[in-house]
């Protein structure tokens, strides 16, 4: 077989150098910087600008899971509790393109990025486990036990050691407050913060 050699013309170099190229630097600072801007323009409740970088990333040729995992992400860190069907959104999102892969669940991606950015946003839970973290790590080697009412005691020997005893069942005891869930030196410690009254909060 022969070899086959393209030829280039020097107006067909000039049409390339005119031509605007996308940044698909997957795994340099372009990368970073995309998902950042989308995570920051979600947070922002700006769902123009957050397909906007939605629509950097997949024409710079994102893999659409990658994506997808950031948005359940965010779901929980961003919109958390101020609406929690955010996360089934995201979910299903992450399985649509799973099951339809590039370019059909584009529009998948991009459906779940407004409803994101449109959601109520709320970050207690995320604080919440970021200082209940704290509060372990300061305490490393001098965590308490669990309590005994709150063990598990699936043997004699363990009901024997007080495992389970004076444990309160809340469904029949639902006006019970006396029981308490954390160790002694935490009692009364509070992590999250969040009334059911309100949509949003700091």
């Amino acid at each position: 077989m022969g070899s086959f050699v393209a030829t280039v013309t020097l107006d067909d170099a000039k049409e390339a150098l005119q031509c605007k190229h996308i940044a698909s630097d997957k795994a340099g600072e372009e990368h970073y910087n995309l998902i950042s801007a989308l995570h920051k323009s979600m947070r922002g409740s700006d769902a123009d600008a957050a397909i906007y970088w939605l629509a950097r990333m997949l024409e710079g040729g994102q893999e659409p899971l990658y994506i997808a995992r950031r948005l359940i992400r965010f779901a929980s860190e961003d919109v958390g509790l101020a609406d929690p069907s955010a996360l089934t959104q995201a979910v299903a999102c992450y399985q649509a393109c799973h099951f339809l892969g590039m370019p059909e669940c584009n529009v998948n991606l991009a459906q779940c990025v407004a409803y994101l950015s449109l959601a109520p946003k709320s970050v207690s839970v995320y604080r919440a486990l970021e200082d209940a973290q704290k509060v372990v790590r300061e305490s490393v080697g001098q965590n308490e036990g669990v309590p005994l009412h709150l063990r598990n005691a699936p043997t004699k020997l363990m009901r024997e050691l007080g495992y389970g005893k004076g444990y309160i069942y809340p469904p029949d005891n639902p006006s019970s407050s006396s029981q308490t869930y954390f160790p002694p030196s935490l009692q009364g410690c509070k992590f999250l913060s969040w009334s059911k009254r309100t949509a949003t909060d700091p």
